[in-house]
């Protein structure tokens, strides 16, 4: 029976929570979702937008990405929640710390990925979690990076440099009405990685509600190239469910009145 995909809807993978353990001493929680009848073709590690402002391993682009991805186009699924961060999963140890000490903690995803034997290991990282990525996530096991709504907040100049010198490909996703980086600033601002790729999506907001589908697809374009896109929007086969209320309390409005952090002195 042939059924619509929609936002809540899992599709078959072989899913198992993870511990992630730092250099510093913390165990991350997370899970890893993989292809149920095949290798993966290649890996995302998703690293989430801020954790003080509704950010986890949840959120929603990363969970659609692990209820779809292994089914959909053959990648294997890493998410996790950095040090102090809550979700259904559980809670990371530790406390946020500004891009900080989360070094330690993209580290251990990408040991993870590695020791797993895990294919062409790519970042994903979303808000906060793009700073992650250009600050802590240059490391010779990643095959490149992908760049959801970047506000360039936490990472420097310098950052960029890197990528620019490595050659890695590295693909930023704006939206048209981001609240932080729009497309003509974010082409100056990326300027800097002669290599880079800006792609606006027009109408897109930095929480990509209603976009997710066009998110994945990029994605999947360039991470797996051969993985014929659009996605397909329906499944012929067996599907679950998941549980849509136990993200009710990590909306925007919530957090509305919180200050998003700046980076350390």
């Amino acid at each position: 029976m042939t059924t619509a995909i929609r936002a809540n809807s899992i599709l078959p993978a072989h899913r198992e929570d993870i511990e992630l353990h730092t250099a510093d001493g913390l165990t991350l929680v997370g899970e890893l979702a993989r292809p149920l009848d095949r290798d993966p073709v290649a890996t995302l590690v998703c690293l989430h937008p801020l954790p003080t402002h509704g950010g986890m391993m949840d959120s929603h682009v990363f969970r659609k990405a692990a209820w779809r991805l292994p089914a959909l186009a053959g990648i294997a699924v890493l998410r996790f929640n950095t040090r102090g961060t809550s979700s259904v999963r559980g809670t990371s140890e530790g406390e946020f710390s500004a891009a900080v000490d989360e070094k330690y903690d993209v580290a251990a995803a990408i040991e993870y990925a590695e020791f797993a034997d895990l294919p062409d290991i790519w970042l994903v990282g979303w808000s906060f979690g793009t700073d992650l990525t250009l600050m802590h996530g240059h490391d010779p096991a990643v095959r490149g990076a992908i760049l959801l709504s970047p506000p360039l907040r936490f990472s420097e100049p310098a950052h960029l440099d890197v990528w620019a010198g490595s050659g890695k490909p590295l693909t930023a996703i704006i939206p048209e009405f981001d609240d932080y980086l729009r497309p003509a600033e974010a082409a100056e601002r990326f300027a800097a990685v002669p290599h880079a790729e800006v792609v606006p999506v027009p109408g897109g907001k930095h929480l990509w509600v209603g976009d997710a589908e066009t998110v994945l697809d990029e994605i999947v374009h360039r991470v797996a190239p051969d993985v014929p896109v659009p996605l397909p929007r329906t499944w012929d086969g067996p599907i679950e469910q998941g549980d849509m209320n136990a993200y009710a309390d990590r909306t925007v409005a919530a957090f509305a009145d919180v200050e998003v952090p700046k980076p350390l002195a």
